[in-house]
């Protein structure tokens, strides 16, 4: 499998997606809105977003199976198969508000390793896209994460929770420690975006609980071809389907340990 060339392909793709989501932003009512569940929104662009994202990968690698958040193929996931792994539209919730904050994010992974990651952010027009071996890029430059060593010097970003609210308590108290500990914590509203900046450097640091595979897949590729390292909560690699994760420059370890302490 040509990774280079498979991910020039997708970028195709992924930017005829973006397309179709800004040409439907300057349309969009929030009558059209959907509730999967307690506040968790969809919208006939996510849906319509997915079917030309799934139509368009599934010509160029007919092999490959789709792990996707809308459900349009209609396929049982197998995680330990060749996926897609796709968000058409992470960020619902800015995009039906205004907020131009969101991203299509669509990953290929075989099992757990991940093989390519893109990620466009169509307000800025960013493409952030890597392949395994082939380093993190956006608009053709390449990138990297930051050279921030300490916890104290990072600037965080993070998810607040929206559901499962269980754990809400224990992570405000995180919250509070981390306000006291870094730069300060930055709260976007689109996971895939937070983690394409840190693969960038303009975050030094991510956490959140509460994730899917199509939330972070890209992202941890872009990240780990940047040179920063990527874990759940517990320090280990159950992140991708395990539904926490951190990712982190030279900060990441004490990130991790203030995370095992304090939630």
């Amino acid at each position: 499998m040509d990774l280079e060339l498979l991910t020039k392909q997708t970028l195709d793709i992924v930017r005829q997606a973006s397309t179709f989501i800004q040409q439907e932003a300057a349309l969009f009512s929030r009558d059209k809105i959907e509730y999967k569940d307690l506040n968790n929104l969809v919208s006939y662009v996510d849906k319509e977003a997915e079917k030309l994202l799934v139509a368009g990968l599934s010509a160029i690698l007919p092999e490959a199976s789709f792990i996707t958040e809308e459900g349009t193929t209609g396929q049982e996931p197998n995680p330990t198969a060749l996926n897609w792994i796709i968000d058409p539209l992470d960020g619902t919730t800015n995009f039906i508000h205004g907020i131009p904050v969101y991203c299509v994010s669509v990953g290929l992974a075989r099992g757990k390793e991940l093989l390519i990651g893109v990620i466009h952010e169509p307000s800025l027009d960013e493409m952030f896209y890597a392949w395994q071996g082939g380093g993190s890029w956006c608009n053709g430059k390449s990138i990297s994460v930051s050279a921030v060593q300490l916890l104290q010097e990072s600037l965080i970003a993070t998810g607040f929770p929206y559901y499962k609210f269980e754990k809400q308590k224990r992570y405000m108290y995180l919250l509070e420690i981390l306000m006291q500990k870094t730069h300060g914590i930055r709260r976007m509203g689109a996971a895939a975006v937070d983690l394409a900046y840190v693969a960038a450097g303009r975050f030094d640091g991510f956490y959140e609980y509460n994730l899917n595979s199509w939330d972070m897949a890209a992202g941890v590729l872009l990240i780990k071809e940047a040179g920063g390292t990527v874990t759940d909560f517990s320090g280990s690699d159950n992140y991708l389907f395990g539904g926490d994760i951190v990712a982190a420059s030279g900060a990441h370890k004490e990130l991790v340990e203030v995370i095992l302490e304090n939630f």
